[in-house]
C-alpha cells in the first residue's frame, strides 16, 4: 500500500472516527457529483493510483468507486482546502456517481429552487 505523504497528513484535519470530507466534482463540467469520506489509506490509493478510493463508514472498508458497478471515476485532480479538513476531487465520471443509479447525489430534491438570477 503506499503511503500518504507526511507533510500532507500533517496538514489534514481529521473526524474524530479519522476521516477526511471529500467533495467530487465532475473534472470538465465542474458538476457536483457526489461526498465520500477518505482514510488516509483511501486518500494515498487514490493519489497513487488515480482511482477514486474512499471509505465505505456503512461498511467500515475501503472501496473503489465503479470497482462492482463500473460507474468508475478516473481522478484528474485533488485539492485541499485552505482549513485542511475538506478535499476537492476533480474526476471524469463515467455511469452514475449515485448509488440509487443517477449522474449526481444531488438531483433528487431541490431544498430552494433557484431565482433565475445569474
Amino acid at each position: 500500500m503506499p503511503a500518504l505523504d507526511p507533510e500532507l497528513a500533517a496538514r489534514l484535519q481529521r473526524t474524530p472516527d479519522g476521516l477526511v470530507c471529500a467533495v467530487v466534482q465532475q473534472y470538465d463540467t465542474r458538476e457536483v457529483l457526489m461526498v465520500a469520506w477518505m482514510s488516509d489509506e483511501a486518500l494515498a490509493r487514490t493519489l497513487a493510483t488515480r482511482e477514486a478510493t474512499y471509505w465505505s463508514r456503512s461498511r467500515q472498508e475501503l472501496w473503489i468507486k465503479g470497482a462492482t458497478s463500473g460507474h468508475t471515476q478516473a481522478v484528474h485532480e485533488v485539492r485541499l482546502d485552505c482549513d485542511g479538513d475538506t478535499l476537492l476531487v476533480l474526476v471524469d465520471q463515467q455511469g452514475a456517481a449515485c448509488h440509487t443509479g443517477d449522474r449526481t447525489c444531488f438531483d433528487a430534491d431541490v431544498v430552494l429552487p433557484g431565482d433565475g438570477a445569474p
